[in-house]
C-alpha cells in the first residue's frame, strides 16, 4: 500500500499552471494535445477511484478516446477528482482482492500501480508540454520503475510494456529513476515542445 497524495497533489499543482492558450499544444502523447491529456486525467481519476471502491463505471463500448472538449468547470473538477482518487486508495479495503477498470480485471495492487503510473506519467506530459517543472516523490518513482521493469510477460515477441507503450527509449546509466521510468513507457525524457513525439 502507498499514498497517492504526493502524485495527485503534484498533478493538481501542474493543472493550475496550464494556460488557456496552451490547451492545443502538443504533448509527448502522440496525437494528444494538452486538452486531451487533461480530459484523460479527469476520466482515469473517476475510473480508478471507482475501481478502488469495487464499483466499476459502466463502459459498454470500452474506454473512449479522450475528448478535445473540456467541461467549463474543469479547473475545479479535475482537482476534485484527483483528490477523490487519492482518498479512494487510502482505504485499506481498496487493496484487497481484484479491481476492475475499463472492463479489465486485475489484482488490486496492480490496479493501484497502473493508476499511479497514469497520474505520474501524464503529469510529466503536461509539465513538459506547458513549460513547468515536475516533482515526483522518490518512493513513487521507484515503485513505478520496479513495476514496469518487471513486466516481461509478452504478446508475440514484445514485452507487455512495449505492446502498451511502444519501444523503450534507451537511456544513459546516469539517468534518474523518473527518466528511466518514462523511457520504459516509450517516452523520451528529453522531449520538449517543438520536437516530434
Amino acid at each position: 500500500m502507498f499514498d497517492f497524495t504526493p502524485a495527485t497533489e503534484e498533478a493538481t499543482r501542474l493543472l493550475s499552471g496550464v494556460r488557456d492558450e496552451q490547451l492545443g499544444a502538443a504533448t509527448p502523447c502522440e496525437k494528444w494535445p494538452v486538452v486531451q491529456v487533461l480530459d484523460h486525467l479527469m476520466g482515469l481519476s473517476l475510473a480508478f477511484a471507482a475501481g478502488a471502491r469495487k464499483t466499476p463505471l459502466p463502459m459498454p463500448d470500452g474506454p473512449a478516446e479522450p475528448s478535445a472538449h473540456l467541461p467549463p468547470n474543469w479547473r475545479e473538477e479535475a482537482p476534485r477528482r484527483l483528490a477523490d482518487l487519492a482518498a479512494a486508495w487510502a482505504d485499506p479495503a481498496a487493496w484487497q482482492g481484484a479491481a476492475e477498470v475499463g472492463g479489465v480485471e486485475m489484482p488490486a495492487e496492480v490496479c493501484a500501480l497502473v493508476a499511479l503510473d497514469e497520474v505520474v506519467v501524464h503529469s510529466w506530459d503536461l509539465a513538459v508540454a506547458t513549460g513547468q517543472a515536475i516533482s515526483v516523490h522518490p518512493e513513487l518513482a521507484a515503485r513505478l520503475h520496479e513495476f514496469w521493469s518487471s513486466q516481461e510477460g509478452d504478446e508475440g515477441d514484445l514485452p507487455l510494456r512495449q505492446v502498451i507503450f511502444g519501444p523503450v527509449v534507451e537511456m544513459p546509466g546516469e539517468a534518474s529513476v523518473l527518466e528511466r521510468t518514462l523511457a520504459l513507457t516509450g517516452r523520451d525524457p528529453q522531449w520538449r515542445p517543438g520536437l516530434r513525439p
